[in-house]
């Protein structure tokens, strides 16, 4: 099972979202209400570490970049 971050999405303008963490199966779809209140909410995509090349990582094929303190 993997935690997702869900943002329960404010009902008024202006209106602070709030944020949940709920367990699902990877094959499961994204939820859009929330299990007890039936509020709308959404799946949060953050972190990961995105696509590396040399031209971002300072010409190193490690794939750290120069100020990482490995070179």
């Amino acid at each position: 099972m993997t935690t997702y971050v869900y943002e329960i999405i404010p009902a008024q303008a202006g209106e602070t979202p709030r944020y949940l963490e709920i367990k699902q199966a990877m094959k499961d779809a994204p939820l859009t209400k929330h299990p007890e209140t039936g509020e709308a909410i959404r799946r949060i995509i953050f972190g990961g570490y995105g696509a590396l090349s040399k031209a971002n990582t300072g010409g190193s094929s490690s794939g750290c970049g120069p100020s990482c303190g490995c070179h």
